[in-house]
């Protein structure tokens, strides 16, 4: 029978509520701290809805542009606010906006307990009773379906792009070694894990701190050994110096998905050039082609910036007429935003927003016609889909040719074709529109 004080002490537990806003990155390293902290025996929830008053809150922001440094400060305040209310014990501050801000933070929103920056994460454990384990080596607890994961292999970057501000929150480039990415990888598939999606600031750049060359053809080739990864998908790769090794790789290795995230941010010279993105029209446009020649089946995803700073009316008719001959099979498009202490800042922010924002749409109008054609060819034929989730009638999943959240679905009526998430199915598509594609389970 348990006593009357033995109660109370389980009743005061502390629980540790992680809220995570911004970029996969993030997602991961949200995941890392819920490793360490259920690595410590301490109770950890991610993003709950309903809160104890004993609960300590740990925000981890984002402060890449403005729309996302105002979510994150949106955030803060919403739970500085619920602590003074007494139904929170705790809140905290980590992340990018906390790195990038925190003399700014301390001194305007006073009642947060705790700012941390990017690398702090021994010092964030220690501040709530907890210790930075180091043998918890790939040990993260998923926040995204087990069967899909955000693989970070390195931290920072060392490129120079003028409108960036991510080496002033993440530092130099640091890549991770194989040993220790493989073994994390091995830890993940034990746990269900089947689909990896590598990121950083940088992938094309791994490896040259450590191996004293790129050396993402070799991760990958690790990588693609371990038992139970059945797809290794690539974001954020950086086109200047663009290691085409990893292509032959994607060739040699069916588990590597035909698909490639690189951003190009834009294609006149003249804004390439202001952007310090190391790369012409000209190379940008022999580099898509050349990797198209070399992996014919490749989906290309790229994100475009307007309104850069002295971009002309000329300079964006240059970006729609080079958006609509490339017909990128994936394309995001985003509006500048004008960071301090970038080397952009300096430029004047000359474009109005709602100019921004027009040539934005303009876009996304021509990529949305490409998207709908691209995905009519697709009627008739059948893929291998991975089911991520089941919502109201319908599966959701997606081929190999898409990210989640950011790029296109499959949906599969439920009623007629049933399988458990997380499973690869075959399915034969019936009908297209825009950004998604209808099917049907078949048995092959």
């Amino acid at each position: 029978m348990k006593t009357k004080s033995s109660k109370q002490a389980e009743e005061v537990k502390p629980r540790v509520n992680v809220i995570t806003l911004g970029c996969s990155k993030n997602i991961h390293d949200s995941e890392v701290l819920m490793g360490q902290l259920r690595g410590n025996s301490m109770d950890v929830v991610h993003e709950a809805e309903k809160l104890n008053k004993n609960d300590i809150i740990v925000i981890n922001t984002c402060g890449f542009i403005d729309n996302a440094k105002q979510e994150s400060i949106d955030t803060i305040l919403q739970y500085s606010e619920l602590k003074e209310q007494g139904k929170v014990a705790k809140v905290i501050v980590t992340g990018c906006l906390s790195e990038r801000y925190k003399p700014e933070l301390e001194a305007e929103i006073r009642n947060v307990d705790s700012y941390f920056g990017t690398n702090d994460l021994p010092d964030l454990l220690k501040s709530i009773g907890a210790n930075y384990k180091h043998e918890l080596l790939g040990e993260r607890l998923l926040t995204t379906p087990s069967h899909f994961s955000y693989f970070k292999i390195a931290e920072g970057c060392n490129r120079p792009c003028s409108f960036c501000a991510i080496p002033l929150m993440r530092g130099k480039h640091v890549s991770k070694p194989i040993e220790d990415l493989v073994k994390e990888a091995k830890f993940l598939a034990k746990n269900g894990t089947k689909e990896l999606i590598l990121i950083a600031q940088d992938l094309t750049y791994y490896g040259l701190d450590l191996y004293n060359k790129r050396n993402l053809a070799d991760l990958l080739r690790n990588l693609s050994d371990v038992d139970g990864i059945e797809w290794i998908r690539l974001q954020y790769a950086y086109p200047s110096g663009f290691p085409m090794d990893i292509l032959d790789v994607m060739n040699e290795r069916s588990n590597i998905c035909n698909y490639l995230d690189m951003p190009l941010q834009h294609i006149s010279d003249n804004m390439l050039s202001s952007m310090r993105r190391g790369i012409t029209r000209q190379k940008t446009i022999d580099l898509v082609n050349s990797i198209r020649d070399k992996v014919p089946e490749i989906a290309l995803r790229t994100t475009l910036i307007c309104g850069y700073p002295g971009e002309t009316g000329k300079d964006f008719e240059e970006m729609k007429e080079w958006v609509a001959e490339t017909k990128f099979d994936r394309l995001g498009c985003f509006t500048y935003s004008h960071e301090e202490k970038t080397h952009a800042y300096q430029l004047n922010d000359n474009i109005p927003e709602e100019v921004k924002q027009e040539r934005v749409d303009a876009i996304m109008e021509i990529q949305q016609a490409i998207s709908f054609d691209i995905n009519q060819d697709k009627v008739g034929k059948t893929y291998k889909v991975l089911i991520d989730k089941k919502e109201g009638n319908y599966l959701t999943g997606r081929t190999e040719f898409d990210s989640p959240e950011v790029d296109n679905e499959v949906l599969i009526d439920a009623r007629i074709s049933y399988s458990t998430p997380g499973n690869f199915v075959q399915v034969k598509i019936d009908r297209a529109e825009d950004f998604d594609l209808y099917g049907q389970i078949v048995k092959i």
